[in-house]
């Protein structure tokens, strides 16, 4: 009888050790997270900015190799560190927030090294527009937050798009490059 339990015990250890794990989600920290960005000033220079308050969520399922992520960015938020071309940048002429308050990336994790997503294959709607715009992930780590008690992970992302092909063309007239280097610095919590 002893060695039936322990048969039975041993059966349930072995089955719960190969059972996949279930995804997990994450919730993005809005204070470690600023999507920032790079683009051309007349061909003279490069302006870069960031926007201070993005929001969203991270699902990731290692042991499939699987996820998703989905980033709403405000763009009224826009900070150049100079207040004139914030507010021009929020005008009607350029990202119009009265009528197009976010820009929203939607993407599908990919790639994955070793639990590790290296890429995300998503799309970016902005100015009313959604074209796909891909990103490379530089860096992902996971850790337990030392606060909260939950995991928290961290990731360094890059990708470029054409902004003229999202209805930003403002520039290229006298001579502004249309390229826009992102550079994506994310951390999101374990939801409870």
């Amino acid at each position: 009888m002893a060695t039936m339990r322990g048969l039975i015990a041993l059966s349930v250890m072995a089955a719960s050790a190969v059972a996949p794990a279930a995804p997990a989600t994450y919730k993005i920290d809005p204070d470690h997270t600023y999507p920032s960005f790079e683009a051309d000033h007349m061909g003279l220079s490069t302006f870069r900015g960031k926007f201070n308050k993005a929001a969203g969520r991270v699902v990731i399922d290692r042991s499939a190799a699987t996820g998703s992520v989905e980033v709403a960015v405000d763009l009224a938020s826009i900070d150049f560190g100079h207040d004139e071309l914030n507010q021009w940048a929020t005008s009607a002429e350029f990202f119009d927030v009265a009528k197009h308050p976010q820009a929203i990336y939607k993407g599908r994790l990919e790639g994955f090294s070793k639990g590790v997503p290296t890429r995300v294959a998503g799309e970016l709607t902005l100015h009313g527009v959604t074209r796909p715009v891909p990103l490379r992930i530089d860096a992902f780590r996971c850790k337990p937050h030392p606060v909260y008690k939950r995991e928290v992970c961290g990731a360094d992302a890059q990708g470029s798009f054409q902004r003229d092909l999202f209805g930003l063309d403002s520039g290229k007239d006298y001579g502004f490059g249309m390229d826009v280097n992102l550079r994506i610095q994310i951390e999101a919590i374990q939801a409870e």
